[in-house]
């Protein structure tokens, strides 16, 4: 079966995460209306959270990689990688139980239970390889869509049982979660037939899910970092109001994930030239949307944050404006990024450009978080992502030989990318 457009696929896949996003905003209304602090200590739970699934997220992104590069067979891989993810989060749960155990505050104190459920969390990512490296956008989207749906149902259920707060909250987070991890694990397997596991194979692509793993790590402190200096800096209550802007800007992400992601085979394909020209259309686009979309996003969210959330929100407003020019301008990293993981192979590229990224937004955040707080975190934010998109597009095109014409959409000089 052929893979579908790109059109089509980022079409089917925006569909999938505006259903998403629904439900994302409605967990967000149901743990914002809580209070500020239990917003903020659920924020960084989930930045915890975030940064397990990223330091793993190799397993996927090697199996999405073996389909649509080297088209391999997917049921031997898969089933060591879920074997793998299995173990993986066993062991990520050592270091999450002593968190628990040492640091009495919120949410510290609760980070038991991400280790409990840290196994079946790393199975969707893990499995979810096989549809992204067939272009599959409809089996891919849909335990993103379940998760959300699971959680949700579960903090409606807590609202009225014995649970509350912020305990109320993390519960329905992990066991949704988690129930959704283990039944994607078990239609992936069935589609690919159960088959041997293949574990030869994951062990000499070890370093590259590694890499893949440090260099998203380093991506989500990049996204993440201001959070837990607000935190520490100004206490857990302001860090709720600033996550409540981060998660409302990087909607923006919404459009670019979806190109980025519809396109994510073709990216792939051992064709220099054609993976490179791709890279550049995903990046044209995903930037374009963004742009357009930031007022129309930060004119919703001033009619509609104070109202939905209440007057403790109001604060999140002019973070927001700060935050939204670098969002829309570092929606071209995701496609460049999956450039050269998938079609190259060198993560590690990502990893410098969000290195770079993550060290100014700490050196600009040192100085404006304590005179500003939440607005200085989100001006450090968006002055790093511009400094470090432009940095990134300048290395793309340097590397692939291509002209800056190239960029615009025009081909008069096409030069073959290096292999």
């Amino acid at each position: 079966m052929p893979p579908p457009s790109l059109a089509r696929g980022a079409a089917v896949t925006l569909a999938a995460r505006l259903v998403t996003v629904a439900l994302g905003l409605a967990i967000l209304f149901l743990v914002a209306r809580r209070g500020p602090a239990v917003q903020g200590a659920f924020a960084l739970f989930v930045a915890f959270e975030s940064l397990l699934l990223t330091l793993f997220s190799g397993l996927g992104l090697l199996l999405a990689r073996q389909v649509s590069h080297h088209g391999v067979r997917p049921g031997p891989l898969l089933m060591a990688l879920l074997g793998a993810a299995l173990a993986l989060g066993t062991a990520a749960a050592v270091p999450l139980l002593g968190a628990a155990a040492l640091i009495d505050a919120e949410p510290y104190r609760h980070l038991g239970l991400l280790a409990m459920a840290a196994p079946f969390l790393l199975l969707v990512p893990t499995a979810s390889g096989l549809w992204l490296g067939q272009g599959r956008m409809g089996a891919l989207n849909a335990p993103l869509v379940a998760a959300p749906l699971a959680v949700l149902a579960l903090l409606l259920w807590f609202t009225d049982g014995e649970l509350a707060g912020v305990l109320a909250v993390l519960v329905a987070w992990v066991v949704g979660k988690s129930l959704v991890g283990v039944a994607t694990a078990l239609v992936a397997a069935r589609q690919t037939g159960w088959a041997d596991a293949e574990r030869d194979a994951l062990r000499a692509q070890w370093r590259f899910v590694a890499v893949i793993g440090l260099t998203n790590a380093v991506s989500l402190l990049n996204y993440r970092a201001t959070l837990f200096l607000l935190e520490r800096t100004v206490g857990l209550a302001e860090a709720g109001v600033y996550s409540v802007a981060v998660q409302v800007a990087e909607l923006l992400w919404l459009l670019s994930s979806a190109v980025t992601v519809s396109a994510y085979h073709r990216i792939g394909a051992p064709d220099a030239l054609q993976a490179a020209h791709t890279t550049l259309r995903a990046v044209r686009i995903n930037v374009l949307a963004t742009l357009a979309a930031a007022p129309l996003l930060y004119l919703a969210a001033s009619a509609l944050l104070p109202r939905a959330l209440g007057d403790a929100y109001d604060g999140a407003l002019l973070p927001l404006a700060l935050l939204l020019p670098g969002i829309a301008g570092y929606a071209a990293a995701s496609s460049l990024s999956a450039y050269y993981t998938n079609h190259r192979g060198r993560p590690q590229w990502s990893a410098a450009i969000a290195a770079v990224s993550l060290a100014l937004t700490l050196a600009i955040a040192a100085w404006s978080v304590p005179r500003f707080g939440a607005a200085g975190a989100a001006l450090a934010t968006s002055l790093a992502y511009t400094a470090s998109i432009a940095l990134a597009l300048t290395w793309f095109m340097r590397d692939t030989g291509l002209p800056w014409t190239s960029l615009l959409g025009i081909d008069a000089a096409r030069q073959s990318p290096p292999t």
